[in-house]
């Protein structure tokens, strides 16, 4: 049997017609110098005429990012290098779902339309975007986005407090213990994590796609980067290097520590940085 294509329309509960048999994705850009970018779509396409994202249907076993990074570059001419994605929201409507990717552009990049379901790009101031005639679905959610636009989720973990809360014999080989523990947090930069386990507070439907720091002291030391993992390594005290990593995030940013040290939490928090316990983290590690 053929399988069914996912480039079609769905009857949604909502009592509407959703294009994409396995739910949408669009992807948000912001520029600071420029705003956000915006695709007016072509007449004959569904909900012609109104502006939205590129993006579109997902392909069958294609993750959300993919499908936005993918549409973006139908659409827009958006390379996925030209990007970084940080976030993503969810208009779940039960049967149908569309997921705005959020990402942070490169200063360089020069959009354009690339295929006919588009009839312009623009990038647009955020507080000129309720202006426009917005397609439906993207009205609706144009205020949560605006709050995120932007903002990454910063993840500082004390190497030393996570590896040291569990028993698997770190004390033999801490570098090597805080080099596995390196590298499985690689893998939750690139599947991401849900707002409800990070602690942020921008709403059930978030997740989050973090900047992970990890923090290494005394014999860890030499661990080298990843992708997806940057290392920080302590010249001597490593709550007062943690303290001086969560200082030098952007403002806005989310900032989240993983420690279970009572003194280090009280000084970060006072920075305005969130606190997640090492067994939160190794619960969401073991999880993926």
């Amino acid at each position: 049997m053929t399988p069914m294509t996912a480039n079609r329309f769905v009857r949604c509960s909502c009592g509407r017609l959703h294009w994409g048999a396995h739910g949408a994705a669009g992807l948000l850009l912001s520029d600071p110098a420029r705003g956000v970018l915006l695709q007016r779509r072509a007449w004959w396409v569904h909900n012609g005429g109104t502006w939205a994202l590129p993006g579109g249907a997902l392909e069958t076993g294609e993750t959300v990012r993919e499908a936005a990074a993918r549409e973006a570059w139908e659409e827009a001419d958006v390379p996925k290098a030209a990007f970084r994605a940080l976030s993503s929201s969810v208009l779940d409507h039960g049967t149908w779902r569309y997921t705005t990717v959020l990402g942070v552009a490169d200063s360089s990049l020069d959009a354009r339309v690339a295929n006919q379901e588009s009839s312009e790009l623009r990038w647009v101031a955020p507080e000129d975007v309720a202006e426009l005639s917005l397609h439906r679905d993207f009205a609706e959610s144009w205020p949560g986005l605006r709050e995120q636009l932007g903002r990454e989720l910063v993840l500082i973990v004390d190497g030393a407090n996570v590896v040291g809360s569990r028993p698997d014999g770190w004390w033999r080989d801490r570098r090597g213990a805080a080099e596995r523990l390196r590298d499985r947090l690689a893998k939750l930069a690139e599947w991401g994590i849900a707002d409800s386990v990070a602690g942020i507070g921008a709403g059930p439907t978030w997740e989050w796609w973090p900047r992970v720091v990890l923090v290494v002291e005394g014999q860890a030391r030499g661990v080298e980067p990843v992708t997806g993992v940057e290392i920080a390594t302590a010249p001597a005290d490593g709550d007062s290097h943690i303290v001086e990593v969560a200082a030098q995030a952007r403002p806005g940013d989310h900032v989240v520590v993983v420690t279970a040290d009572r003194e280090l939490r009280s000084r970060v928090t006072a920075l305005g940085a969130s606190i997640m316990g090492p067994g939160t983290l190794l619960r969401e590690l073991d999880a993926g």
